[in-house]
């Protein structure tokens, strides 16, 4: 992602809350989710990936102490995700566990936006 995309794309997402935000991040481990498991979608998930780490950077300071730990841990647990990515060995096993990982994640933060239960915090 280049520079000017990449400052476009923050542009766009800070404009919505904290809730919309975090359900955005929720979207995009879905993604990883859905399409991980397919050797094919290598690079589609790798952008994925590096967007992702980007939502929390943008996205974390704005959270309340509580939501700002579970986001550097799901932080470190996407630049591990990366770095198995790239090393090569991201083998059908790998690649199973990363959809598994990214959905029970995407799950957490859907929660924690609280835009199912309609619970958004105002932060």
């Amino acid at each position: 992602m280049g520079i000017t995309t990449l400052e476009a794309v923050r542009e766009r997402y800070m404009q919505d809350g904290l809730p919309i935000r975090l359900g955005g991040l929720a979207t995009n481990l879905m993604r990883i989710a859905s399409v991980a498991d397919h050797p094919g979608n290598r690079q589609v998930v790798d952008s994925l990936l590096e967007e992702s780490k980007f939502f929390i950077e943008w996205t974390a300071p704005d959270a309340s102490l509580d939501k700002q730990g579970a986001l550097v841990e799901l932080q470190i647990r996407l630049a591990r995700w990366h770095y198995g990515w790239h090393s090569g060995s991201a083998n059908q096993a790998k690649r199973a566990r990363l959809a598994r990982e990214a959905r029970a994640w995407a799950e957490q933060v859907l929660e924690m936006s609280g835009l199912l239960t309609g619970e958004e915090e105002a932060e």
